[in-house]
């Protein structure tokens, strides 16, 4: 378990770096003075778990939970203060668990094993969870349904998705990287803006200025793959 301590006060942080040391199977990754050091530490090392305190300068802990909570995958947040009136607005701002200093150790360890717990539900629920057999797109107030084998490939434009597909093209408000980990074994990434279906790729070849590129099924024209995807690419091809 990756762990972030976040605390203006320096011996606040070396406590509990200390009691951390003392539990296995956990590594303290970054420590952060005020909130907004915390939020560029969870982007850097995207930790299980942010140890957070509320009081601090700048961007407090209450806010600063209210940024993770965009973070994609999200940490679990556990406050640690030294104020018990904050108890409330802490579990509004869907905490773990909210430890008074000075932190007791077995209070600590409480809160690591509702953390683990609390993780290990959320990877259940997300294996368990039904796969979806459409995308959804936004057209002036109504919606539109496609059908996943009706796509052909998926391109990053932006903040949206192009879904090009047998009828046409859409917008979608999803991450190409989310779509990658939902469907992964539908599509395969060619480029970092671009995943395509695996039943649409007819063959790869290369393009008089050296480039690899893609034929597709129905592709009007072939598409670019990146110098970083192409073994793995070839790797896929063989087992289609």
């Amino acid at each position: 378990m990756k762990v972030v301590i976040a605390d203006d006060e320096p011996l606040a942080r070396e406590r509990l770096r200390g009691l951390l040391r003392e539990t296995a199977g956990v590594e303290v990754v970054a420590e952060a003075g005020d909130g907004q050091q915390a939020l560029h530490a969870c982007a850097e090392h995207a930790p299980d778990l942010v140890l957070l305190d509320i009081a601090m300068p700048g961007i407090d802990g209450l806010e600063a939970a209210r940024h993770l909570a965009a973070f994609e995958p999200r940490p679990a947040v556990v406050f640690c203060t030294a104020y018990d009136a904050h108890a409330l607005s802490a579990f509004e701002a869907e905490a773990i668990d909210y430890l008074v200093k000075p932190v007791r150790a077995e209070r600590l360890a409480a809160a690591i094993e509702r953390v683990r717990t609390f993780a290990a539900g959320r990877e259940r629920s997300s294996r368990d969870a039904p796969i979806r057999s459409h995308l959804c797109a936004r057209l002036r107030g109504s919606l539109r349904l496609i059908p996943l084998e009706d796509v052909h490939y998926l391109q990053a434009e932006e903040k949206y998705v192009v879904v090009h597909h047998a009828r046409g093209e859409d917008l979608i408000e999803e991450s190409l990287k989310s779509l990658e980990d939902e469907f992964g074994g539908r599509f395969v990434r060619i480029h970092r803006n671009c995943l395509v279906a695996r039943h649409e790729i007819v063959e790869l070849r290369r393009a008089p200025d050296g480039h690899t590129q893609a034929v597709l099924r129905h592709g009007k024209q072939p598409l670019e793959v990146s110098r970083r995807c192409v073994a793995a690419l070839r790797e896929t091809l063989k087992h289609l």
